[in-house]
Parts: structure tokens; sequence; C-alpha cells
């Protein structure tokens, strides 16, 4: 049933409503699109296009699944602009195959309007609240952060890329330091009271919206109008890939992942644990979409040997998950366990190796990593059983 008014009361459910977990389903064509920008031709510049489009849709999402945190998703206005930037996200990714070429003004304007428009909701429906203070604060930094994306919008190249890269750097930077305004100064920690139960979900939920990303990409490329059959290279691969998936999926949600929540309940500056989550979960999710790349290749071109590009996928990909996944522990527990760090170490290590191997040996390789990884990791929390931190007085 939906609350009075839009702003989220304490008795409303904290639990993620329908509607963003249709917003979730809305944002992974988001992330196939970016996958099929590296996949259609991996060099450093396509990787640099896809960073700077990754940042910006992983920032109207952070954006998004904050306002419902705030505000009662059943209430048929949030209801109403969750819907309208959906649509936004559904026409900045259709541009985003483009890169950094193409419909730039298109983008940025989309981009912008997700971003104002956030702000004059808040600002009409939260009335004789704080959270028009806050998004008075957020829209001067956008306004700063727009005259980047519109001169970006009409340049190319690396120009373009450049500024947006400073635009998406103001909007998260700010955010970081909770908007300091002229004449307001900060937002207060005070002020920025979150639904620990909601939030931490939202966050799990896109992540398993990443890692179907992967499955549902190597499964339309395995079987597409060019279907190679089940050859036993391309067969290996994919089972392979499958492996890692779940594997990836194990590491995430074994301790960590289950215990956001609380850790975000404990903290004495749950906004601050929350926001770094999110930065966490934007690394990790990377890794996902760069392991999808580096297997989707192999499977769609089999090959004897594969291009150095693929092999960074396939274990640069694990070895970025690792990383944003070691953060994201300390970030819960207060410490990292030695299984995920040695991880990323052996997958550096072994990356100059397979290089000049079968991609189905680098394949299997990066997946037994990740299975010794998830093997050793589930050993040492049964034996040194992790604990969230008390919330301090």
């Amino acid at each position: 049933m939906a609350s009075a008014g839009p702003v989220r009361k304490p008795e409303d459910p904290k639990q993620p409503a329908f509607l963003e977990l249709f917003f979730d389903l809305v944002y992974v064509f988001a992330l196939i699109q970016v996958t099929h920008l590296l996949i259609d031709n991996l060099t450093w510049w396509s990787a640099f296009e896809a960073l700077v489009l990754f940042l910006a849709l992983w920032w109207i999402w952070v954006g998004t699944a904050w306002l419902t945190d705030q505000f009662d998703p059943q209430h048929p206005s949030v209801q109403l602009y969750v819907i309208l930037v959906m649509l936004g996200i559904l026409l900045m990714a259709i541009v985003v195959p483009d890169g950094l070429a193409g419909h730039g003004i298109f983008f940025s304007l989309v981009y912008l309007a997700i971003s104002f428009g956030r702000g004059i909701f808040i600002v009409i429906t939260a009335r004789g609240t704080k959270l028009p203070e806050r998004a008075l604060r957020a829209a001067f930094w956008a306004a700063l952060s727009a005259i980047f994306w519109i001169t970006g919008g009409f340049t190319h190249g690396w120009t373009r890329g450049v500024l947006w890269l400073v635009a998406l750097g103001v909007d998260y930077v700010s955010a970081a330091f909770r908007w300091p305004t002229p004449g307001l100064g900060r937002a207060p920690g005070w002020e920025l009271a979150i639904a620990e139960t909601h939030l931490a979900e939202r966050y799990r939920q896109v992540f398993i919206v990443a890692l179907g990303e992967i499955v549902l990409t190597m499964g339309l490329t395995f079987s597409d109008g060019d279907f190679a059959g089940f050859t036993f290279d391309r067969t290996t691969v994919l089972v392979l890939s499958f492996a890692s998936t779940a594997l990836i999926w194990r590491l995430y949600i074994y301790r960590a992942g289950a215990q956001l929540g609380p850790a975000i309940a404990a903290s004495p500056h749950p906004h601050r644990l929350s926001q770094q989550a999110s930065y966490l979960h934007m690394v990790m999710v990377a890794g996902v979409i760069l392991t999808a790349v580096g297997f989707t290749l192999i499977i769609e071109h089999p090959t004897s040997q594969a291009p150095p590009a693929w092999i960074a996928g396939i274990t640069g990909g694990p070895a970025l998950f690792l990383a944003g996944r070691s953060g994201f522990e300390h970030l819960v527990f207060g410490r990292v366990t030695r299984p995920r760090v040695i991880g990323i170490v052996v997958l550096a290590g072994i990356s100059p190796v397979v290089v000049f191997m079968p991609p189905e040996i680098a394949s299997a390789a990066a997946t037994l990593v990740l299975a010794v990884v998830a093997g050793l990791d589930t050993l040492h929390h049964r034996r040194h059983p992790p604990r969230v931190p008390a919330r301090a007085n």
C-alpha cells in the first residue's frame, strides 16, 4: 500500500519494489551495449570510450537507487519519475555503440535531463523536509558539470572523452564531499539518513543483473545466426565462462555481500559507507563486463591463439572483480582475506604466460584461480568467522 506522501517513512517497507527490479532489467541493456562496444573493437581507444560511458550510466543508476531510498517507490509520482529515467537510460544505451564518435550532444542532454530532473522532482515533492536543500546543493555542482557535458557534446574523439571525464569527476567528487556549496555549505551527515536494508539489496540486485549480462551475452553469441555448433573448443569456453560466472557470484555473496545491510546499520557514518559501497560495486561490475568481453570474443571467434587484448579480458576481468571485492570486504569487515589478494597476484602473473597458449587454456586457468580463491576463502572464513564492527558511540 502506498504511503500518504512520496517521502519514505520509517514504517514503509525496506525491501526494493518490483519497479526497481524493472528498472534493473532496463539497465542490463545498457550494460550489454557497453560490453558490445568493447567486443566490436577491443582497443585502448574503445576501452576509454567504454569507461566514460559506463561511468555516466553507473552514476544514473546510483542516483536513482538513492532517490528510491529516500522516496517511496510505491507512490505514483516516484513511479512516474523512475519510468522516465528508465526511458532516458534506454535512449542513452541505444547510442552507446557509437562510442564518443556520434550523438554526443544527444547523450549529454539526456544525462543532464535526468540529473536536473531528479533535483526538480525532489524540490517539488519533498517540501517541508531537508531534501530540497540537498537537491539545490547537487544542482549547483550539476550546473558546473553541465558546462563540460555540453561542450563535450559538440566535440569529438579524445576531446569529448576528456571533457566528459572531467564532468563525471565533478559529479563523483562533489557527491563524495557531500556537495559543498556557497551559502549552503556541505550536506550534514545526519541529513543523509538511509534505509540500509533497501540500499544493500539494491547493490546486490544490480550485481546479479551484471552477472546475468554475462550469461545473456555469451548465450546469444553461442547460438547466433551463424551457429557453428557444439564444437569442442566453443563448448569448453562456454562451460568455463558459466563456471566463472557462478564462482564470481559465490565470491561476491559469501559473507560480505550478505552483510552489507548490517554493516551500514552499525557504521557511525552510514552514508559514507553506502557511498563507498557504490564505488566498489562499480569496480566489481566493470570487472564482470570485462570478463564477459574476454569469454565472448573467444566463443565468437574460435582461434588457436587469442590476441593479448582478449586474454586481458579473461584474466583482467576476474582480477578487477577481486580487487573491488577485496575493498568491499574491507569496507564491511575492516579486513581483507589473503586468498583474494593472492588470486589477483596469480591472475596478473599468469597473464604473460597464457597469452601464448590456446584460449581454452587461458579460460581454464582463470576459472581455476577463481575456484581456488573461493575454496580457500570458505576455509578461511570457517576458521576465522568475520564480524561486522559494532557501531561506535
